[in-house]
């Protein structure tokens, strides 16, 4: 007995200092493992890398920019279903344990034991409090050392922060495949559905992916993805979150996902998107752009964009088809399956309905094509095979741009397309503007390119811009950055200058041949007319720029000197430095699109001086203002205690006056009579009240057209990306006006017909409408109203501004007084044609 109780008491004994031993290994371990801890306490002012996202005007969303697709949601924005999915998935005792799930370990190690060698995927172990720790504060490092880190990590973190915070940074945090981080990104990115919208079984799919989501991907891997997502569902159901009927419904729902359209793409507003993404980068850098969670309100009218994108598309492809047909761009071997061939050729997505498609047979009446298949999200080429007709009307426009049969209208189809050609196609209407099924158009990617702007003329804000036919072929964007030469659309800065120094509209300068000695052996300049030999002898400005007269512009610019309206191009901001050259008079200097429809925008605003601006407003991921475009200060418009029959809020409007209210007017109705009797009298058919002004250079490289209504002005250029003559007359009112007319008569549809504003001071009298002369009572149709300013009164007479050719004499024909030239005016050559 008494050797029993000695063993007994060695025993315990042993045991107390294994105990012991023990504890202090365990101590010792955690105090090495915890001195190098990382510092958890940074998960309180987390920021974790949010997405930019550009709204339009309207709210749609216009683009995302990221590096990690992620979208923050507060704990509180989640939905029970979606928590109680990942619970469900990932930590069950989520709310029970202190960080570690000691019986998730326990239940994990007998079910490892239980199933070793079945090659079951054995259960995790890890709760959601140390994937955190892992996530935010550790690597993926497999090893003893990390799990220990963790699971320290994970106590730690359990006795900082609530429940609800952690559940919080882990579900915005993780990844879930196909470049979306967190629950929302993840729920946009494959259902295109904000959270809340969420079934059963497509929440219980995006808790399944945490574990690996490209094992479980729902096109490559459908199988095993379904049979991941329905034991979450399972597990849903054994823990009473969900109920029996819930539960079979959720298992047997497909597992389709949606490709998430692209904001950008449904409005053509790629160029536009693409234009704020750089203003935002140039505000506030890469990693504030990518990573920063800002929330940009942009301009864009959706609407109007679409308008925008289709009628300039029209205008270039009615241009090209009427140079003829230039053949296929590429050839396909079609024998075997010439889908999966085609789908390998690269197409432009963003030409829709135009479809890529290669010619399959041909005959004199018809051909059939088969169109490029689309791919799965999982990159695989779709097994749908669609073919189509295209019929003799399909390819009537095609003559041939060169060889023999050079313009001569197909009589066949064979004539045009033959097997194995890519082309594009899109459905052929019938006469009353409906398709007809099965058949479709011959298309052709045109050469030429250019670029359209809309702005508000009140404020600056973009609300349309087409940097070119399609963006996916090109990036460049030819509205903000093609610089080109304005032509005659540059002249109504020079007619303000000198609106500004004396002139009228009424003023009489004499439209005759002139000559300028260039100096130092440089020769003689003589600027031309468009119609060159033809000359109309004394004319109004207002007749001038109607006619858009070269030579009056010259004579102009002469009187009043070229530094003036350089000055004047910089005040609009046309040019940033204007050479004193005459030939910029006439539009020889080159500046972008996006330019001149701001310095148009000052003539409809009455002279106020606007930014043009693509963004409204940017805020930060905390939703506080850090950018607003529109700085106008509004008295009154933070009255507290709501309305109390206060006096209205006023906008204080201090914006620079670069223009005399009334010499814009002006400048407005002589470009209004342009629109109603000149050069861009195909606008007149949009039925409002427009003022604009053509533009074409030398050799007819370029097509301009600038217009305005009261609050809508368009700037259109048409000319190739290598700058070349676009044909005998292809002027800007044959070519850019056109296109301002199909534009502006959508986007003012339903718009009433507004008269531009008169200002205070400008008195309307009647004059001769050839002479400028103040009209005799009861005269005629030849009389128009005419703006002047105060003191200006309508002249009587001729008072004609001329000049003499460089002997003195006058030009032949005209015996009234010229004023002498300057001979030491420089001149660019080459300058006549501009117009």
């Amino acid at each position: 007995m008494r050797l029993l109780v000695r063993f007994l008491g060695f025993l315990f004994a042993a045991g107390t200092v294994v105990f012991l031993v023990g504890v202090a290994a365990v101590a010792g371990a955690i105090w090495h493992f915890s001195k190098d801890l990382p510092d958890y306490s940074q998960l309180q002012d987390y920021e974790p890398p949010v997405m930019t996202r550009v709204h339009a005007s309207d709210g749609a969303l216009l683009g995302e920019y990221s590096k990690e697709r992620r979208l923050y949601l507060p704990i509180q924005a989640v939905p029970k279903l979606v928590i109680n999915a990942f619970l469900a998935a990932e930590d069950k005792n989520f709310y029970e344990h202190g960080g570690i799930d000691f019986t998730g370990m326990a239940r994990a190690m007998a079910l490892y034991i239980q199933n070793y060698g079945s090659n079951r995927r054995p259960q995790g172990a890890s709760t959601i409090t140390q994937q955190v720790a892992k996530n935010f504060l550790l690597t993926n490092e497999v090893s003893f050392t990390r799990k220990i880190k963790e699971a320290l990590l994970a106590m730690r973190i359990e006795r900082a922060y609530s429940k609800d915070r952690i559940l919080e940074l882990y579900l915005n945090e993780i990844y879930l495949g196909l470049g979306a981080y967190g629950i929302a990104a993840a729920s946009l990115v494959y259902f295109d559905k904000s959270v809340n919208e969420l079934t059963i079984a497509e929440a219980s799919y995006l808790a399944a992916l945490p574990k690996a989501p490209a094992a479980l991907h729902p096109v490559r891997n459908r199988d095993r993805a379904v049979e991941r997502r329905n034991y979450v569902i399972d597990r849903l159901l054994e823990n009473g979150w969900i109920k029996q009927a819930d539960a079979d419904k959720a298992r047997k729902e497909q597992l389709n996902v949606t490709s998430r359209g692209n904001g950008a793409h449904i409005f053509a507003g790629e160029y536009f998107a693409e234009e704020v993404r750089r203003d935002i980068f140039e505000r506030y850098g890469e990693k504030k752009l990518y990573e920063g969670g800002l929330s940009v309100r942009a301009t864009l009218d959706p609407k109007m964009q679409v308008m925008a994108r289709k009628t300039m598309v029209a205008g270039l492809v009615r241009y090209d088809e009427a140079s003829g047909w230039r053949g296929a761009p590429s050839k396909l071997d079609i024998s075997g399956d010439w889908g999966v061939k085609l789908a390998d050729v690269k197409s432009l997505n963003d030409i829709s309905p135009w479809r890529m498609a290669v010619v399959l047979e041909t005959s004199d009446q018809s051909a059939r094509i088969g169109f490029q298949p689309s791919r799965e999200l999982g990159g695989a080429v779709s097994k749908q095979r669609q073919t189509g007709i295209i019929t003799l009307e399909g390819v009537r426009w095609a003559k041939p741009a060169s060889g023999p049969a050079k313009g001569r209208t197909p009589t066949s189809v064979a004539q045009v397309l033959s097997p194995g050609d890519v082309i594009y196609a899109d459905p052929l209407f019938d006469k009353e503007g409906k398709p007809v099924e099965g058949q479709y158009r011959l298309r052709q990617l045109p050469e030429v390119s250019g670029a359209m702007v809309a702005m508000d003329p009140w404020t600056g804000r973009v609300l349309a811009m087409v940097g070119g036919f399609s963006f996916d072929q090109s990036q460049f964007n030819r509205a903000t950055q093609a610089y080109r030469q304005p032509g005659s659309s540059f002249k109504p800065l020079v007619y303000s200058a000198a609106m500004d120094n004396g002139y009228t509209p009424s003023t009489v300068v004499v439209d005759a041949p002139i000559e300028i000695d260039q100096g130092q052996g440089a020769g003689v300049w003589r600027p031309e007319n468009y119609s060159s030999g033809k000359y109309g002898g004394p004319t109004t400005l207002r007749n001038a720029l109607r006619q858009s007269l070269n030579t009056v512009t010259v004579r102009l610019a002469q009187d009043i000197g070229m530094p003036l309206i350089g000055e004047y191009s910089k005040r609009f901001g046309v040019y940033d430095e204007l050479p004193n050259y005459l030939s910029y008079a006439l539009g020889a200097g080159e500046t972008t699109v996006m330019r001149m429809v701001t310095a148009y925008s000052m003539f409809a605003n009455g002279g106020r001086r606007v930014k043009p601006t693509l963004i409204d407003r940017i805020q930060d991921r905390y939703g506080r203002t850090i950018f607003k475009h529109d700085a106008r200060e509004c008295r009154g418009c933070d009255a507290p205690g709501g309305w109390k029959s206060q006096p209205e809020p006023q906008l204080v409007d201090r914006r620079e006056q670069v223009l005399d209210p009334m010499t814009a007017y002006q400048i407005t109705s002589m470009m209004e009579y342009v629109v109603q009797a000149g050069t861009a009298t195909v606008v007149k058919e949009v039925g409002k009240p427009i003022a604009g002004k053509t533009g074409t250079t030398n050799d007819e490289k370029d097509a301009w057209f600038i217009g305005f209504s009261p609050d809508l002005v368009v700037g259109i250029y048409v000319g190739f990306d290598k700058p070349r003559n676009l044909g005998r007359g292809m002027t800007g009112g044959h070519l850019a006006a056109p296109i301002a007319k199909d534009f502006l008569k959508l986007a003012l549809a339903d718009k009433p017909a507004v008269p531009f504003k008169v200002p205070a001071g400008i008195k309307l009298v009647r004059v001769d409408a050839k002479t400028g002369m103040r009209a005799s009572p009861g005269e005629g149709g030849r009389t128009i109203l005419e703006a002047f300013k105060p003191g200006t009164a309508p002249p009587d007479n001729y008072s004609v501004i001329g000049v003499a050719d460089m002997d003195g004499r006058a030009p032949q024909g005209y015996s009234q007084g010229y004023q002498q030239p300057d001979a030491g005016t420089i001149m660019r050559p080459g300058t006549g044609g501009l117009y």
